[in-house]
């Protein structure tokens, strides 16, 4: 059995969240405790990114979850999953995504891959670009098929792009990937948009240290 903790160390004990793992993989224990938006550049966390088939965690289902581990503000791990669904690609998620019907016959069930991502996430704090988005499908299908609270701390990169970068057209990953001159070959896979994200993010960061007070 392997032991991990959700939640800020500073908070009082009763506000982390203890999670257990028998032999088997099963989640044995958890306390609720709701994520909260820090909307700060922090050095140590887990970027995230997913791909659906549409835009409702209820209706539509997560076809690929894509995350890297950043330490110290650099990259030490990555996970990427396709996950297996019982359904058809619609020709639009094909076109953008390069994903095809095929690829999902060899991913891995939805349980499975969301007890790895708990594992590979811990109590790190999650950022991605337009991160409501991704947690929402990915706090609801956790409490669907694990009946895990997904808890953590996260910070949303447009939050902070739509404050430093005030006279962008838009605040569309691709947008600032060209502000910033980061390469968007690639786009629309999990792996690669949080790869991009976190160019984005650190290109942020330069400005803020520019500016007389942060964010």
């Amino acid at each position: 059995m392997y032991n991990f903790k959700y939640g800020d160390k500073n908070k009082k004990e009763e506000n982390n969240v203890q999670v257990s793992f028998d032999i088997l993989g099963n989640i044995q224990k958890q306390e609720k405790n709701s994520g909260v938006n820090l909307n700060k550049f922090v050095d140590d966390y887990v970027l995230v990114d997913i791909e659906t088939t549409g835009f409702s965690p209820v209706k539509d289902e997560i076809i690929e979850i894509g995350a890297i581990k950043v330490e110290k503000n650099k990259i030490i791990n990555e996970y990427n999953e396709l996950i297996k669904i019982n359904e058809t690609l619609s020709p639009f998620t094909t076109k953008l995504t390069g994903i095809t019907d095929e690829m999902l016959q060899t991913g891995k069930e939805i349980s499975e891959v969301l007890k790895d991502f708990i594992h590979f996430t811990g109590d790190s704090i999650i950022i991605g670009h337009n991160v409501t988005f991704d947690l929402g499908f990915l706090s609801y299908n956790c409490k669907k098929y694990l009946n895990f609270n997904l808890n953590n701390d996260y910070v949303d990169t447009m939050c902070i792009a739509r404050k430093l970068v005030p006279n962008s057209i838009n605040y569309k990953l691709g947008t600032l990937a060209d502000f910033f001159n980061v390469s968007y070959e690639g786009a629309h896979r999990g792996l690669k948009d949080v790869e991009i994200t976190y160019e984005v993010y650190n290109n942020l960061r330069k400005i803020n240290r520019y500016k007389s007070h942060g964010i």
